[in-house]
């Protein structure tokens, strides 16, 4: 039977500076932001998501880009003070803001602050300048510890940091330099990953020689044991939190909790408890056709065939290390794990799945070959 999770809101703040060679978000480069009419835009979008609510209040807010701290804090004010007026927070609300450490950004970060935004997201990526400009990013190392710095003179208690690895060119002691770099700020929560090359970007066609395999897995295995020794827990593939500040709003994704997606390209995703399913939304992708509404932007809605829910639950769900509880399956999807019970009885007797009675969560073998336990489900 389906039950109601958490609600989240992601909010896509699209520009950018400078678009970035790996990137296969919906972002785009832009000298003039047309940031008032956005604004109004992203009220008209979050006023017809009001079916969706059902009663409940936002467990967490997400500003993600694009570069959304190229905004003013007076637009990320007026944002979160009309999403509390419309739907409401819960008392321990998370509202995040990714920002870039470029100078620009640091001087509004007190704004930020004051806004309501109790979570920076910073993206980094790496802090030697070297890398950065392989990267094509458009701020240097000493740009990116100064704006660590600011942000926690601001105010910010809970920051994370965003690091790639596997940079191109980049050596075992490149990738630890960065890694123990950041852990020396402290910060609650470091996000780790491989760069990966994805269609549709500058890398893509004109590929950059990257690591050989075997430095790869020695970044990874010394990363995970240096992560370890300073106290952060990794939770999920690429996720490292320090004294429990895991990220809400990603948990309440890969829960297969509810999300509102609104502005150019936002995706959602919600339960209809009249409708006994689930539906997926994607707003208008390109930010000319999502500002040129006349009620509100458009959008296309899915309903998740019975058939795929128990893929996209998996999808989420096992990304987290300790998995999450047997019975939210049957709370997330409306079907009881007995629909794919043939399944997971095989995944376990490969020693992917852990026999456990009231976790689903991969063996770390099964968390080694993730790709290959979710393609059990996809028959």
């Amino acid at each position: 039977m389906l039950v109601l999770p958490s609600l989240s809101l992601y909010v896509h703040i699209p520009w950018c500076v400078k678009k970035c060679p790996y990137c296969d978000f919906n972002s785009h480069e832009a000298k003039i932001i047309p940031e008032e009419e956005y604004v109004k835009a992203l009220v008209a979008d979050l006023q017809q998501e009001a079916d969706a609510v059902q009663g409940r209040k936002l467990h967490s807010i997400f500003f993600g880009g694009g570069t959304p701290s190229l905004f003013s804090a007076k637009s990320i004010s007026a944002i979160l003070e009309y999403a509390e007026k419309q739907i409401g927070f819960e008392s321990d609300i998370e509202i995040t803001l990714e920002a870039n450490p470029g100078t620009f950004e640091q001087e509004k970060f007190v704004g930020f602050y004051q806004a309501g935004v109790n979570r920076l997201s910073m993206g980094v990526q790496s802090f030697q300048t070297q890398h950065l400009k392989k990267l094509g990013r458009i701020h240097n190392s000493d740009e990116a510890k100064a704006a660590i710095a600011s942000a926690k003179k601001a105010g910010f208690n809970n920051i994370n940091l965003d690091l790639m690895h596997g940079l191109p060119e980049q050596t075992l002691d490149n990738a630890l330099d960065d890694l123990q770099t950041a852990i020396d700020f402290s910060p609650s929560h470091i996000s780790w990953y491989q760069l990966t090359i994805e269609p549709n970007t500058v890398f893509f066609r004109e590929q950059p020689p990257l690591p050989a395999d075997e430095t790869l897995a020695s970044i990874q295995d010394a990363g995970q044991a240096l992560l370890q020794e300073y106290g952060y827990d990794q939770y999920e593939v690429s996720a490292y939190a320090k004294g429990g500040r895991q990220a809400k709003h990603n948990l309440n994704y890969w829960s297969f909790g509810d999300y509102l997606g609104i502005g150019a390209g936002a995706h959602g995703k919600v339960t209809d408890l009249a409708g006994s399913c689930v539906i997926r939304k994607q707003k208008t992708r390109l930010p000319e056709h999502y500002l040129d509404y006349k009620i509100a932007p458009r959008f296309k809605a899915i309903t998740v065939a019975q058939n795929e829910l128990a893929l996209e639950f998996m999808m989420n769900s096992l990304r987290l290390l300790k998995g999450v509880p047997k019975a939210l399956f049957a709370e997330r999807t409306g079907f009881t794990l007995h629909t794919i019970e043939p399944i997971l009885s095989e995944l376990i007797a490969k020693g992917l799945l852990k026999d456990d009675a009231q976790q689903l969560t991969t063996t770390e073998l099964g968390q080694r070959y993730l790709n290959s336990v979710l393609a059990e489900f996809m028959s």
